[in-house]
């Protein structure tokens, strides 16, 4: 059981995200989401309590394409929470049309990498705090290629699936890299991919995308196994900085094991979030 521990789920309002939230909420623990839509977070918030019979469900209003949005959700979260067990980086977007984000960054590159990297590093304190804490980023297997640096939000030539692939990988490298700086920290970091399901993500990523999700994806709660798991399990424990799929280890992408481009790209990514 996960009685008295806190953990934050971004994304948590639809698909894999919102099945996180039911999975954690039913083990006892304090659920705290980020949404956009405050109505939405409000009726994901109470289909949860609704679900599992915990009321013990929060929900913060955060823009996850816009860097002060995630800062002041980070402060209103620290007024009312001085711990947090759990961290998962759950949200993702994935964009047909190159678009940007509130601060003017292509939009994928923006949510999907930058906003839990920003993220994360604002709880830090509060995660290391809460030892033993845990940091899950959901990834994908479609991470493929490499990390674009002469053109890293596909000003030119842009295409959704090279941005998305990278977004992904980026979030590997995240993980390994901030695994090794945590090392003796008690906080464990690791990422899982979920695999396909049956959620909103290829809404905006064109008509074929989004038919091939409907129709190939796993249902939603299937896609969650892999990060309730992670989050709840004594096996994992002393495991960090790991790719997981199905709940067990394995290999990724040659690329994401570089860690000359993990620092290479910590340092870039600071610089963009001013951190």
């Amino acid at each position: 059981m996960l009685t008295n521990k806190i953990i934050l789920i971004t994304g948590a309002t639809s698909g894999i995200g919102k099945q996180t939230a039911i999975g954690l909420a039913k083990l006892g623990a304090t659920i705290v989401m980020t949404t956009r839509d405050d109505a939405r977070g409000t009726e994901t918030k109470n289909e949860i309590i609704k679900a599992t019979n915990n009321k013990n469900i929060d929900v913060f209003h955060c823009d996850l394409a816009s860097f002060s949005s995630i800062r002041n959700f980070v402060k209103e979260f620290k007024t009312k929470y001085n711990h947090l067990h759990v961290l998962i980086n759950n949200a993702g977007t994935w964009d047909f049309k190159r678009r940007e984000s509130k601060d003017g960054i292509e939009n994928i590159f923006a949510t999907n990498y930058l906003a839990p990297f920003l993220l994360t590093n604002l709880l830090l304190d509060v995660i290391k705090a809460s030892k033993p804490a845990r940091i899950i980023n959901v990834t994908s297997g479609l991470h493929i290629g490499r990390i674009n640096f002469d053109d890293i939000e596909f000003k030119h030539k842009f295409s959704g699936m090279k941005a998305y692939a990278q977004s992904k990988l980026s979030l590997i490298l995240f993980t390994r890299i901030l695994a090794k700086k945590l090392a003796g920290t008690g906080v464990t970091v690791n990422c899982v991919h979920p695999g396909m399901n049956r959620t909103n993500l290829g809404r905006d990523a064109g008509t074929f995308s989004r038919i091939g999700f409907k129709l190939l994806g796993k249902k939603p709660e299937k896609g969650a196994e892999t990060s309730i798991y992670l989050a709840s399990s004594k096996d994992v424990e002393n495991i960090s900085g790991e790719y997981f799929v199905k709940k067990e280890i394995s290999k990724s992408s040659k690329e994401s094991y570089d860690m000359d481009l993990a620092e290479k790209l910590w340092e870039l990514s600071k610089k963009y979030v001013d951190l």
